[in-house]
């Protein structure tokens, strides 16, 4: 999952400068283009491409980095040009992309409508990822508990925010998480606590109900829970500077628990970063936020057809189980069209919710908000 700002140079010129290459479509040939970070190009390259092409013998994967949402966004916006003059769009799937950002592309039927299009996997969709009928959640990520299960048994893990306060202030020191400018997996924590001030209710923030008044009722009492945390963090009330100064706490044992990525912590404890002994748990009362990436299909794309294929094939078991064993994922389907031995392996991991709190101006009051209230002595920069 992508956690990192990108903006195109300003101006037109200057813009389509910065678009990947596009190659002209060949039959049997289908352009993806990502929006996401390498480690997905790297999967959809080692584990996607060769099993997709060896169950479809004749068709071919061309992957290409779209540099981000909006480089990825242009290609759309190119596409839609293309859909009007009846042009090649030169591209027939997007990865980590939003259908509404492209302005009436959904109006003008750019992106194919998944409810219609026959999918033989659509019905496994987890419920909690569905979005629009043009976007096609196929993974997921969500924040959740990582510790050390030698200094902490898994059975006495905390599974609830109220559980969760309680460990933390009964072990002074053991818990950071950090600054929710810094990184998602402060950043959620931060929101969990929002959800809790607010009755647990992720419907109470959208995108467009920010207001200065809604603000300072809805965030105050937050600021609250977390300033009476803050006295029993490591150190006294510290704060790391990402995600992965949180991971390396943990490795090193200066901690017993942090928030997490799921995909970092699992990719994590593979490649050897964190111990074996690492264990995960979600929140059963409410999950930490996240989300679910989601693939778009170009209805006036020259290999339409072979991407929809496509798409299906991301949501068989075979690939879903990869999502998570060899990217640190979720999967996008169900989990109960996962294999036993993984739900096993996963079981608490497994959430009951995946909130997925609104960005824009909540975003920036959150940010500042924290800062003024509760680490006031902490330099938003540094």
């Amino acid at each position: 999952m992508k956690r990192r700002d990108f903006m195109l140079a300003a101006g037109t010129a200057a813009g389509a400068l910065m678009l990947p290459r596009m190659a002209f479509a060949a039959p049997g040939v289908i352009d993806v283009y990502f929006s996401s970070d390498q480690n997905v190009i790297d999967f959809w390259t080692n584990v996607v491409k060769p099993k997709f092409e060896a169950a479809n013998a004749g068709v071919t994967l061309n992957l290409v980095d779209g540099g981000d949402g909006p480089g990825v966004a242009a290609i759309g916006d190119r596409a839609m040009a293309a859909l009007a003059s009846g042009a090649d769009p030169q591209a027939d799937l997007f990865e980590g992309f939003d259908t509404r950002v492209t302005v009436d592309g959904i109006a003008k039927g750019l992106y194919v409508d998944f409810e219609t299009a026959g999918l033989s996997n659509y019905s496994k969709v987890n419920p909690l990822a569905f979005d629009i009928p043009t976007n096609l959640p196929y993974r997921g990520s969500q924040v959740l508990l990582a510790y050390d299960t030698t200094k902490l048994d898994p059975a006495n893990v905390p599974k609830t925010w109220a559980d969760l306060v309680t460990w933390i202030k009964a072990n002074p020191g053991q818990f950071i998480y950090n600054r929710p400018n810094k990184g998602g997996s402060g950043g959620n924590f931060v929101r969990r606590a929002i959800y809790e001030a607010n009755g647990q209710d992720p419907a109470a923030f959208t995108v467009d109900n920010y207001t200065a008044e809604a603000g300072e009722t809805m965030l105050t009492p937050a600021w609250d829970i977390l300033m009476d945390l803050a006295p029993s963090l490591f150190d006294g009330g510290a704060y790391t500077s990402g995600n992965t100064q949180s991971l390396q706490l943990l490795g090193q044992s200066a901690v017993t628990m942090i928030p997490a990525w799921s995909d970092q912590a699992l990719s994590a404890i593979a490649q050897g970063v964190l111990p074996e002994t690492t264990g995960l748990v979600q929140l059963q009362d409410l999950g930490l936020p996240g989300g679910f990436t989601k693939l778009a299909v170009l209805s006036n794309g020259a290999n339409k057809d072979a991407a929809l294929k496509l798409a299906d094939f991301l949501l068989t078991e075979e690939i879903q189980s990869a999502v998570l064993t060899e990217l640190g994922g979720f999967p996008g389907v169900s989990w109960d069209y996962i294999s036993p031995e993984l739900r096993e392996k996963f079981a608490d991991l497994i959430p009951q919710s995946i909130p997925n709190f609104p960005s824009g101006d909540w975003e920036k009051a959150i940010n500042d908000g924290w800062y003024r209230a509760v680490a006031p002595n902490v330099d938003p920069a540094s």
